[in-house]
């Protein structure tokens, strides 16, 4: 399998995000990518390339001009206020205030962003601009006639909405690729989210319309993250309704559990008759995540992998979350091994 990588991932590497009440070292760190292209490469599973630039227009088709030239512009923003340390939100437009876009950095960083997991550094722009190439060139290779390829993106994507960044993602890299299969004439996709945490923007790029199904299989948002999305009732609206699955499972699920839930995802996939299939691949799902509550081991991975690859669909593989590091390599590779093996 192909592995599109682009070491400009290492140009964003925030210092601090909040979580539980503290600014605490962030859990998305450039070790997650190095750990897994090691394992890429100590695995063999084939050719590693850099990315094609394709320029800003298919991210255009996924995220709004606006919040573009704010995440564009941010950091040199920062800089001519003298600005100290990452950009992190403090305000936000809750519900009893007007969702009105203010002029100043600020008011801006909050209006665009959902929480305080997504700091901008100095490169967090170009970190998150390479990712989507990364995800673009992947998607290229499957228009092209490969079967499977890995884009191994990083930062992360699936928790970017149209225009709004936060846990730890700022552009929608599942959703980016999508979208470019799509324009280039796929009439059906289906996105697979299998992180630990609902892809709550991907969820709500797709969620009026009917030619991309979603499924997401992650922890019960009444009790974890992103809490305010990923409901099983939640099932598309307008000409959307009917493509949107979702499934919230406990916290301390058991592949046997997570299992099932991907059981009747692939067989919807199927049903939907899916050209291609995105897989937003986090395996933050991993029993020692820190983060997160799930109990699949590693080799489940390799089973998750098979069991997609019954669906025999053109299949790419863009890196989500999955945040312990020493591990993440072994799970993340055992999921296409897993899959070419099939």
């Amino acid at each position: 399998m192909l592995t599109i990588y682009s070491d400009d991932h290492h140009l964003h590497h925030g210092s601090c995000e909040l979580i539980d009440g503290q600014l605490m070292p962030c859990f998305e760190k450039p070790q997650r990518a190095d750990h897994i292209l090691q394992r890429v490469k100590d695995r063999q599973i084939g050719e590693i390339r850099g990315p094609n630039d394709y320029g800003l227009a298919p991210i255009e088709r996924i995220h709004s001009r606006d919040y573009l030239n704010f995440f564009k512009g941010a950091w040199a923003r920062w800089q001519e206020q003298n600005g100290k340390g990452d950009l992190l939100p403090f305000t936000w437009p809750a519900r009893t205030l007007r969702h009105k876009c203010p002029t100043d950095l600020h008011g801006q960083l909050g209006f665009y962003s959902f929480d305080g997991g997504a700091p901008i550094t100095a490169g967090t722009w170009q970190a998150a601009y390479s990712a989507a190439q990364v995800a673009l060139t992947a998607q290229a290779e499957i228009s092209a006639g490969a079967h499977s390829a890995f884009a191994l993106c990083r930062p992360p994507g699936h928790h970017a909405a149209g225009d709004l960044m936060g846990g730890y993602c700022y552009l929608n890299n599942a959703a980016i690729a999508a979208q470019a299969f799509l324009d280039e004439g796929k009439k059906r996709v289906a996105i697979l989210d299998v992180d630990y945490h609902h892809g709550n923007g991907t969820q709500d790029i797709f969620y009026s319309r009917n030619d991309v199904l979603f499924a997401s299989i992650h922890g019960d948002p009444a009790e974890e993250f992103p809490f305010f999305l990923g409901f099983e009732d939640e099932r598309g609206e307008g000409a959307g309704e009917g493509f949107n699955f979702n499934y919230p499972l406990p916290m301390g699920s058991p592949y046997s559990v997570w299992g099932a839930a991907l059981e009747d995802a692939c067989q919807r996939i199927a049903a939907f008759d899916a050209e291609v299939i995105v897989v937003s691949l986090g395996v933050d799902t991993f029993k020692d995540d820190p983060i997160s509550q799930f109990k699949l081991d590693s080799p489940d991975y390799l089973a998750m992998g098979r069991r997609i690859a019954v669906l025999g669909k053109p299949t790419l593989f863009v890196m989500e979350g999955g945040y312990a590091v020493e591990a993440i390599g072994v799970n993340a590779v055992n999921v296409l091994e897993g899959f070419e093996g099939a």
